[in-house]
């Protein structure tokens, strides 16, 4: 059994070059709610040095939350918003001869179009007239997965070790006091228990022990027979 590991950098984090060996994929900040061009090109360079896949981790533009709240923005607004921060981090990707690989929008947005099917579909077309090669990642049944199976772009079902799900399959909102495990027991089992579920298991590198947890869960998972690659299969 294989599963892909993500986690989200260049975010201003002190443990990049830690979590980067540990990962298969990178969702790299681009410029939304953190991140700028420096911080792009050392992601993307520790990504390309570790041979783990890059993709784009876009936001609504709020830095002063860091993309966590919804924002009421008109839809050319966040068009161009989105566009620029993809593109800034295929330009960085371009320097080094590499390629976005897939994207995944951050925080709120991510929220947002797991279940609002015309903000879904608005991501899903501007990613498909950006790129049409580029996959998207999103919660395994969420709108934007169907979305983005609907105009023709690859995807990637996501998972969460280390987050609450409600009984419809979606993530406990991170407003409520329960909405993030903190048992380490807990969160690998649930790692192992969404193997074979999904294609890529998030992995919070960058919170409180958030090494440490990784570390954790990849040798549970390994003692369980599963390995790691960016195409589980």
């Amino acid at each position: 059994m294989f599963i892909d590991l993500n986690a989200d950098l260049g975010e201003g984090g002190d443990f990049d070059s830690q979590l980067m060996p540990l990962i298969t994929s990178a969702n790299i900040a681009c410029g939304g709610h953190a991140g700028n061009v420096d911080s792009m090109r050392a992601a993307v360079h520790l990504a390309h040095q570790h041979g783990v896949r890059i993709g784009a981790h876009p936001s609504y533009p709020d830095r002063a939350h860091f993309g966590r709240r919804s924002m009421v923005i008109e839809p050319s607004k966040l068009v161009f918003s989105l566009t620029a921060q993809l593109w800034a981090l295929k330009a960085v990707c371009i320097e080094d001869g590499i390629s976005v690989a897939y994207v995944k929008p951050q925080g709120a947005l991510y929220h947002d179009a797991m279940v609002n099917p015309v903000l879904a579909d608005q991501i899903a077309q501007l990613i498909y007239e950006i790129d049409p090669d580029l996959a998207v990642m999103a919660l395994a049944g969420s709108c934007l997965i169907e979305a983005a199976q609907a105009r023709g772009l690859a995807t990637i079902s996501e998972g969460f070790a280390d987050r609450a799900y409600l009984p419809d399959g979606t993530l406990m909102p991170l407003a409520e006091p329960k909405a993030v495990l903190s048992d380490l027991a807990e969160i690998q089992i649930q790692a192992l228990s969404l193997v074979g579920q999904v294609q890529s298991l998030c992995i919070h590198g960058d919170q409180r022990n958030g090494l440490q947890q990784t570390f954790a869960i990849r040798q549970y998972l390994q003692e369980n027979g599963v390995n790691f690659a960016v195409n589980p299969s």
